[in-house]
């Protein structure tokens, strides 16, 4: 009997995830001019409603322990809206017919006489899971689904039904073994998750729906929220928050059929040489300071062999230049091929927010925060290299692609297979830079943006333009945004 739950626990008392949320308003340096300049995933990228539809009554739906309120009449109607999903889709994963849960239930973590859930006590168990062992979905009430609701809106809920319902749908088509690891349970449920999202985002479900522009990226957002934190923890078996953003994408890409073919094998693959575990004595931050910003450049400098590499100006970010607009803290300015620095401003991006206690932030705040920036700023010098255009949406996500090539390859491993010097002095990429990518992304596209600090709407787009660059390598971002 296992108990697959939507995160590991992370906190010991009910109060501590009593916290503010501040992952809905994404927005920041860069501004977003081009209306729908691609699209996300073959749909139109499009703002307007997002969430539960008006007008339409209550699914019947059987849920054990109710208190009859709002939380547990949305999650009724997430998971009538799920298992008509599976009703359409279950075919394409595997013989037979579908059969809904058998047994839905809600509970309140605080009450200490509250119903069993896989054999165990809910007093204190602020989550939602699946249990195979009695074929039961279940979740808080009172804590963490409000919580997400006022932190990311009610989709993020529904896509915690949607991630639990995945693991039914494993267990009841036998895509995955028992002695399978756990980051394959994880991730094919995300996976599962993002297909039914697709679902929404294209009108098809009764009681929800979802925009592809802030509705989509708040999606993304809970899925940072709760990534695995520390890949030393031997609990991280939900993955990091690029990988549940992958996962998700995929789904949402590709569709169900798609997420069986996650295994173990196909998960190493896209771990590739990226790290994975911290060293003993390291946390992973380097702080931004002049010393580490001209390092970093200069690693930069044996990724990409350039007939002229960009300076490096560390006088501030407005370099007074005469074809492109300064966008703070980092700016790339054509005429002059110089990249310039906002020391102060910059290091102010890239320190971690300690203040927190909760360990419930999708703020993924470090160090790379503000190396991604200057990343991606030397990233349109690349472009000029190669003759691009570098003031239209490609040249945005060509930027935040190729600032993904650079991440991979600031992995060792990786450096040493490209063949370049692996006693070249680098500064190199630690467990956690991705995850403050991803969120720098989803929170602010200067990352993503032209030179004028122009971006996309559509933070999936940012996030996939990144995720092609670290997977795919410098040959995809030149094929998919010529």
């Amino acid at each position: 009997m296992t108990r697959h739950r939507w995160f590991a626990p992370l906190l010991p008392a009910l109060a501590a995830v009593l916290v503010a949320g501040c992952a809905q308003e994404i927005s920041g340096t860069a501004v977003s001019i081009y209306d729908n300049p691609f699209t996300v995933a073959g749909l139109p990228v499009v703002s307007g409603p997002t969430g539960p539809r008006s007008g339409v009554p209550d699914a019947d739906v059987t849920i054990e322990n109710t208190d009859g309120g709002d939380i547990d009449a949305l999650a009724g109607n997430a998971i009538a809206d799920i298992e008509e999903y599976w009703r359409q889709e279950y075919s394409s994963i595997a013989r037979g017919d579908f059969e809904p849960v058998g047994t839905i239930i809600s509970w309140d973590p605080s009450e200490r006489r509250g119903p069993r859930f896989c054999g165990e006590s809910t007093y204190d168990f602020i989550n939602a899971a699946y249990c195979s062992g009695g074929d039961v979905i279940g979740w808080d009430r009172t804590y963490l689904m409000p919580q997400l609701v006022e932190d990311f809106g009610p989709m993020s809920a529904v896509t915690v039904l949607a991630h639990e319902y995945g693991h039914a749908i494993q267990y009841s088509t036998g895509i995955v073994a028992d002695d399978d690891p756990g980051i394959v349970f994880e991730q094919q449920a995300d996976c599962f998750a993002g297909a039914f999202m697709r679902h929404v985002a294209e009108g098809n479900s009764e009681h929800f729906e979802l925009n592809t522009a802030d509705g989509l990226n708040n999606v993304l957002a809970s899925m940072v929220l709760f990534r695995d934190s520390d890949p030393n923890d031997p609990d991280s078996i939900h993955g990091s928050a690029f990988e549940r953003v992958t996962a998700v994408q995929i789904g949402f890409t590709d569709g169900a059929a798609t997420c069986p073919r996650i295994d173990a094998a196909e998960i190493e693959s896209r771990r590739a040489d990226l790290p994975q575990y911290f060293d003993s004595s390291d946390d992973g931050e380097l702080p931004v300071t002049a010393d580490s910003v001209e390092t970093i450049f200069e690693s930069f400098d044996h990724v990409f062999d350039l007939e002229s590499p960009p300076a490096l100006d560390l006088s501030g970010a407005d370099l007074g230049c005469s074809d492109a607009k300064a966008t703070a803290p980092v700016s790339y300015c054509p005429s002059t091929n110089t990249v310039g620095v906002d020391l102060e401003e910059l290091a102010a991006v890239g320190t971690p927010d300690r203040s927190r206690r909760d360990g419930f932030s999708a703020d993924v705040r470090g160090d790379y925060n503000a190396y991604i920036l200057v990343a991606s700023r030397y990233a349109l010098a690349v472009q000029q290299d190669a003759g691009q255009v570098l003031t239209d949406a490609r040249s945005a996500l060509r930027a935040a692609c190729l600032s993904g090539v650079i991440s991979a390859a600031l992995s060792p491993s990786s450096t040493v297979a490209a063949g370049l010097d692996p006693d070249a002095e680098m500064v190199w990429l630690s467990p956690g830079d991705l995850d403050e990518a991803v969120s720098g992304l989803l929170r602010d596209g200067l990352a993503a943006s032209d030179v004028n600090g122009n971006t996309v709407p559509s933070g999936f787009a940012r996030v996939d333009a990144f995720r092609t660059g670290v997977l795919g390598g410098e040959g995809a971002c030149t094929g998919r945004y010529r």
